[in-house]
């Protein structure tokens, strides 16, 4: 059963209607528009049948004069049933969401033996209520019918939620045709019934009362009860229940305002006293839940029904506020955008009339005009006519129309074939390699080979990636600026290090916000061709976050089989890169992920001597920096001796950055020399140019003027001279160190202390060192007892520091065995290499830069493994002019060359155990 939407078909039904609520007191409403409420007491209705209460003791007379709103209802059924005994109605408590409420049906309320009952689905009817229902069920109207040709009342109740009924509470008690039924309904008055084409039937009625089932009828042709007049509970009229009254009348005044409700409902409200009757009557014109719509027919406590009718009313005004404060916005902005757009017309026919072009139609034909000028790929010109497309069905004020112009103009920037011609010439290359750098011969000659390949190639890049790996200062950066210049490309440089964002590689989607492209297409973009030379700096300090690892994302752009189709987020297209030359720097390789340092070719730059560091300074650095400064070249002039102090005092350090440092130092104290001066000059010989005056001349005596004492001095000698302490030698990123290895015992049970931020290689290192030694204590000449009764601390200074890596086991056996012996280790003598438990010196890495330390110390003989014999070769020799190199197999020969002999004689050296 449903209610009807409305009552078209029914037009002279609906007048015949109005025409008889107007004489009997009703006001048109309804949610449909077309229910009615009655203001008069239809409880007269009921005496067409027959009641039996406890206060009448007429039995068996009929009740005469039955009315029905505002026509007679005639009684032809009343005599038809018969009276029941007085009785006292029992108590019934009713379970709600609300705290259940105990409602007494009291002995005057009467009940009714046998009446028609229809369940219904949805929409409710309340008491007190005209509404029009729908039936399409054969059997329902027949019951129908015969109803409305007798006594005319019908008993509609609602079928059962689930959620009407609580957790564990029994089902139902009542049923109507299979149809469980809810514990509350209406008894309702059939006014009139009309037949539709369609086979419905469409029947207007009146509620009369709420009713409850005492008991469902099984003789009957269809469903029937015994019912029970349900009655409100009432409270006495206060102040607090005449504010609840008019704060509903007031809401429902708004409610009426914003919605298409009937304004006439307003005038039925106003003339309903009663609070129940009152929260029915706005109950039915609010669009609620059959959930919601149950609870209220289910409360009988006025007050609180009222209550719960004022919260729902008023939870809808501030629902339909809001919706009309939302409608309101959006219909200003239709209203301004259109009459925005209809001035851009009446503009755009004022410019036509005047000869002038639209400036986006100006725009949108540059565009044009540089895509048709511009020799794009063919895939990148699809995507750019779909964009322009796109873009000239967007009006400029559209926030996507920047977005696609930006990338359009990307598009258009981007070097897709323009390319500078590579001037491979092999003898050009090694002049401006020389130019530009002094020594480095072995590196040079690695990066004309790699020039020599491509030219012979024709141009093609499908080789390794260079890596240039090496300390600090020694010029990686600057090799790949000469390697540009050698090669006539344009050069673009950025640097990788602390980049934690895989998007600074592959760019930003264009769905974000302040999307971008990646630091490569930049690059190119920089550059305008596709064959410059990029280089990336410090490849080795990457990092990894959430926002990905750009490590990874590199393993394309610098893959040759893979980066002729690089996809940056951004563009959202392939971008060839294989015409580019790629040139990393890198510190260290050992935090480069493997699969990308395999895509490299290393090229290790291990420092300058202190001859080729003079050499660096004559001839780049203190022109530098005296241009820098200010000055001339007349003005401050640098002796051999001078760099020569400045390189071996105050330098220590594998690259030449520190000395550029010093250098600029002493200039700008020339600079503000010269410059005192100048002031001091009479101000009537001032012509603007600088007066003549000597040159400062910058030498041994002068530098130490200038910096202050030095800053670096003979370690080894002030440490050297006791028993227990060795010079080792390390490699760490910023170049090759010295190490001293300082040995200790006290009394004890032969346990090993170590300390200076040692790592579980050096740790293992010392542990091993003396192993061997208690192990061949007889190399030494001692026994058990100076192991087992001794504890021993070895300590390796610097240790805010952290050390690890194989190279100072043998430093360590010879520190041990100083401190047994008490033979000293000779103070001119270092040592680096790796042992074993049986006294095998094993070999190390980092040769080069070791031995370069080493002579930047003073150190005059060094021991080697025997192993690191090849790798002199790359010694340069100025270094191994000036030190000693022995190479050793065993332990053994490590302590009879670094120990000294117990008379303070050094110990005899091996014939054909060095080598020059």
């Amino acid at each position: 059963m449903d209610r009807m939407d409305g009552m078209d078909p029914m037009d002279g039904w609906t007048g015949s209607i109005r025409g008889t609520a107007a004489r009997g007191g009703l006001v048109g409403g309804g949610r449909c528009g077309v229910g009615w409420y009655a203001s008069g007491n239809l409880g007269d209705a009921c005496r067409s049948r027959r009641w039996r209460t406890a206060q009448d003791d007429t039995l068996g007379r009929r009740m005469a004069g039955p009315k029905f709103i505002a026509g007679e209802v005639a009684g032809r059924q009343a005599g038809r049933r018969k009276m029941t005994h007085a009785r006292k109605a029992p108590s019934v408590t009713e379970k709600t969401d609300n705290p259940p409420v105990r409602l007494t049906v009291q002995e005057t309320i009467p009940f009714l033996e046998r009446v028609a009952v229809l369940p219904s689905d949805n929409p409710l009817l309340y008491p007190h209520m005209i509404a029009p229902l729908v039936l399409t069920d054969a059997a329902a109207q027949r019951m129908v019918e015969a109803v409305l040709h007798g006594d005319r009342l019908l008993g509609v109740l609602p079928s059962q939620l689930e959620s009407d009924t609580a957790e564990g509470a029994p089902p139902p008690a009542h049923e109507a045709a299979g149809v469980p039924l809810f514990r509350v309904g209406t008894l309702c008055v059939v006014l009139r019934l009309l037949k539709m084409p369609d086979g419905s039937v469409r029947l207007l009625v009146h509620g009369v009362t709420r009713i409850a089932i005492e008991a469902m009828l099984a003789d009957g042709p269809w469903p029937q009860a015994t019912i029970r007049r349900l009655e409100d509970e009432e409270e006495a009229a206060d102040i607090e229940m005449e504010a609840l009254r008019k704060q509903t009348l007031e809401l429902l005044q708004r409610a009426i305002q914003l919605t298409s409700m009937p304004e006439d409902l307003a005038v039925a409200a106003y003339n309903v006293e009663e609070p129940g009757k009152l929260a029915d009557l706005v109950a039915s014109h609010l669009n609620l839940k059959p959930q919601v719509m149950r609870e209220i027919l289910g409360e009988f406590h006025s007050r609180r029904r009222l209550e719960r009718v004022f919260n729902l009313l008023s939870r809808e005004v501030t629902v339909m506020e809001i919706g009309n404060s939302i409608s309101e916005r959006v219909r200003e902005q239709v209203d301004r955008n259109q009459r925005e757009f209809f001035l851009r017309e009446q503009i755009k026919v004022m410019r036509d009339e005047l000869g002038e072009k639209d400036p986006h139609e100006r725009e949108l034909d540059e565009l044009r005009r540089r895509f048709a000028d511009k020799n794009l790929p063919e895939h990148a010109r699809k995507v750019a006519a779909r964009e322009l497309d796109r873009l000239a069905l967007l009006q400029p004020a559209a926030a996507e129309y920047s977005v696609i112009r930006t990338y359009l103009e990307w598009i258009l920037d981007l070097p897709w074939n323009e390319a500078t011609d590579d001037t491979i010439d092999l003898d050009h290359a090694a002049r401006v390699l020389d130019e530009d750098h002094h020594g480095l011969d072995k590196v040079k000659e690695r990066i004309l080979e790699y020039l020599a390949v491509i030219r012979l190639k024709g141009g093609s890049l499908k080789g390794p990636i260079l890596c240039l790996v090496g300390p600090p200062g020694v010029g990686k950066t600057s090799l790949g600026k000469s390697v540009a210049r050698a090669t006539g490309r344009q050069f673009a440089r950025f640097s990788l290090g602390g980049m934690r964002d895989e998007a600074e590689i592959r760019g930003h989607r264009r769905t974000y916000i302040g999307a971008m492209p990646g630091r490569i297409i930049k690059a190119l973009k920089d550059c305008g061709t596709v064959n410059p030379l990029v280089m990336l700096d410090e490849i080795d300090k990457l990092g990894t976050d959430f926002r990905g690892d750009p490590a990874s994302a590199l393993l394309e752009v610098l893959d040759p089989e893979q980066n002729d189709s690089f996809t940056d987020h951004y563009m959202d297209m392939p971008v060839d890169l294989s015409r580019v030359m790629f040139v990393t720097t890198a510190n260290s390789l050992d935090t480069i992920p493997g699969p990308l340092r395999d895509r490299m070719e290393i090229i290790r730059i291990a420092g300058y001597t202190p001859e080729e560091k003079q050499a660096i300074a004559t001839r780049f650095l203190v022109p530098r920096e005296i241009d820098n400064a200010g000055l001339a070249a007349r003005d401050v002039r640098f002796r051999a001796d001078g760099l020569r102090r400045l390189v071996a005092e105050y330098t220590a350090e594998a690259g030449v950055r520190g000395l550029q440092k010093q250098i600029a130092s002493i200039c700008r104290k020339v600079a503000r020399q010269i410059a005192t001066e100048q002031s001091r000059q009479d101000p009537a010989k001032k012509n603007g140019k600088r007066p003549k005056r000597a040159p400062v001349v910058v030498d041994a005596a002068r530098v130490e003027e200038l910096l202050g004492p030095s800053k670096t001095y003979n370690e080894a000698a002030e440490r050297m001279g006791r028993p227990g302490i060795s010079i080792g030698l390390a490699w760490t990123a910023i170049g090759g160190e010295i190490l001293f290895v300082e040995a200790s015992a006290y009394p004890g049970k032969g346990e090993l202390k170590l300390t200076g931020q040692l790592g579980d290689v050096m740790k293992e290192s010392a542990t091993a060192a003396l192993t061997f030694l208690r192990t061949n204590r007889q190399l030494v000449g001692l026994d058990d007892a100076a192991f087992a009764t001794q504890d021993f601390h070895l300590h390796v200074p610097a240790g805010a520091t952290p050390k690890d890596g194989p190279s100072a086991g043998v430093a360590m056996v010879a520190a041990l065995a100083s401190l047994l012996t008490g033979r000293l280790v000779r103070d001119y003598v270092a040592m680096t290499g790796e042992i074993s438990l049986r006294g095998s010196v094993l070999p190390v890495g980092g040769i080069k830069e070791k031995c370069l330390a080493a002579h930047r110390a003073g150190i005059r003989e060094i021991l080697l493994p025997k192993k690191n014999e090849r790798d002199l070769d790359e010694v340069p020799e100025q270094v191994r002019r000036a030190i000693r190199f022995h190479l050793v197999d065993r332990v053994e020969e490590v302590l009879e060359l670094a120990l000294q002999a117990r008379n303070g004689t050094p110990a005899r050296r091996r014939k054909g155990a060095a080598r020059k």
